[in-house]
């Protein structure tokens, strides 16, 4: 019953290689069905997000090196770079490891909050595709538990910090007043609405949304007072907008260095600040080399995240505290479980001989035998049933010299307590 989590993250990936190796919402379903065929892993779910991209098994007889190739072989790169990136977590360590990504707790900005939601959404997905079974599921149940207990029980969830928050923060302090900045968000997901709560609460009046679909950004509008507008209309306004943050999941480049240029001559020259949170990146990198672009990918964060953290390390070794009861609660109950299938065979068996000996002690009263006959009949019939196979087996490990083995029957059959002058109950 063990478990296998394999990734890559803002620690160990650049964002060039994290961009390679995530998925679109469009491709998990079949890349996890993909996954279970390659792999031959029962169950399995994938978490992709901006900082990481993340593969959840059911281990088995599997190995990681299997897991790594396919991923690899999947998105087409080479194998040693993936594996000069790539981390894998097995058994306990991969349980932890997925309670402390839920928990905020192993995320660029510490406990920040959107991770769980991704979780969640990660096995909602893998539901749909048909890869999740018991085994997953409970690690999931549990995971979703050690977090919520983390954000009740932990401050470290307090003072608002996640990726977007230091993006706004570090556009106040490139802007000395930002409620005279006009800001162009690209994208309407859950990212950018956090990006628009930040700015309306640092008094920015002027917010354009830019989305693929007029309806979703509209949706995100109204609630800022905001404007919408298409995709297509972002290089009409670049030209009066003095902070640009975007957070698509394009697979390509929505903001190209031409459209820039031309938007800085209209500004004679006047300074754009622009954010990229995307992976893969919505914003070319050759944007950054022209003048007057202040160009920052998520990446760039980690110094304005860092200042913001500082609150929160206090809670940080509450919260692991939470996360090590969490998974020796689950691995606990992992194990009882596996004697669940165990014990339930062995009671049907002793059934089983229970009626044999109750049949052969009621044809004995049939046949005219006393009730104490048939009785004594029954007990030693079954006694002898009960003990027989356990007795071969001692005297085997006895003969093969497993003194653990026979050390374990005793405490099997509590054996250890020796006789005892107290009257049967």
């Amino acid at each position: 019953m063990a478990f296998l989590a394999l990734g890559i993250n803002h620690k160990t990936a650049s964002v060039d290689v994290r961009e390679r190796v995530a998925f679109t919402p469009e491709q998990l379903v079949d890349a996890l069905q993909q996954l279970c065929r390659h792999t031959h892993s029962r169950e399995a779910a994938i978490l992709s997000t901006c900082n990481r991209s993340e593969l959840y098994l059911e281990q088995g007889d599997l190995a990681a090196e299997t897991v790594l190739r396919w991923l690899a072989d999947y998105h087409r790169l080479s194998l040693d770079e993936l594996r000069a990136s790539a981390y894998v977590f097995e058994g306990d360590a991969a349980v932890r490891h997925m309670m402390r990504v839920a928990s905020g707790l192993d995320s660029l900005v510490l406990g920040e909050p959107q991770i769980l939601g991704q979780m969640k959404s990660a096995y909602a997905v893998a539901r749909e595709a048909g890869t999740v079974g018991p085994l997953l599921g409970r690690l999931f149940q549990a995971t979703f538990n050690a977090a919520k207990q983390v954000r009740t029980d932990t401050a470290i969830g307090e003072n608002p910090v996640s990726v977007a928050f230091a993006a706004v923060s570090l556009a106040r302090q490139i802007f000395s007043d930002l409620q005279r900045s006009q800001a162009l968000l690209i994208g309407a997901g859950e990212t950018i609405t956090l990006v628009a709560r930040h700015l309306h609460e640092q008094g920015v009046q002027r917010i354009v949304v830019a989305n693929r679909t007029l309806e979703r950004a509209s949706l995100l509008a109204e609630e800022f007072g905001a404007r919408a507008v298409l995709l297509a209309d972002i290089p009409q306004e670049l030209a009066t907008s003095d902070i640009v943050i975007s957070s698509t999941a394009s697979q390509l480049p929505i903001l190209g260095k031409g459209a820039v240029e031309s938007a800085l001559k209209l500004r004679k020259h006047k300074p754009i600040f622009m954010v990229d949170i995307a992976v893969p990146r919505d914003i070319e990198p050759e944007v950054g080399e022209l003048d007057d672009i202040y160009l920052y990918s998520v990446d760039d964060l980690h110094e304005v995240v860092a200042e913001n953290l500082k609150s929160r390390q206090g809670a940080a070794q509450a919260a692991e505290d939470m996360v090590a009861a969490g998974v020796g609660e689950f691995m606990a109950r992992l194990r009882e479980l596996a004697a669940v299938d165990v014990l339930r065979a062995y009671r049907q068996q002793g059934e089983r001989l229970r009626d044999d000996e109750l049949q052969k002690a009621q044809r004995a009263l049939a046949n005219g035998a006393s009730a104490e006959e048939a009785l004594a009949q029954l007990a030693r019939g079954l006694t002898n049933k009960l003990l027989h196979a356990p007795s071969v087996q001692l005297k085997k490990f006895s003969a093969e010299g497993r003194l653990d083995a026979l050390a374990t029957a005793q405490e099997l059959f509590a054996l250890d307590e020796g006789p005892t002058d107290k009257p049967p109950q």
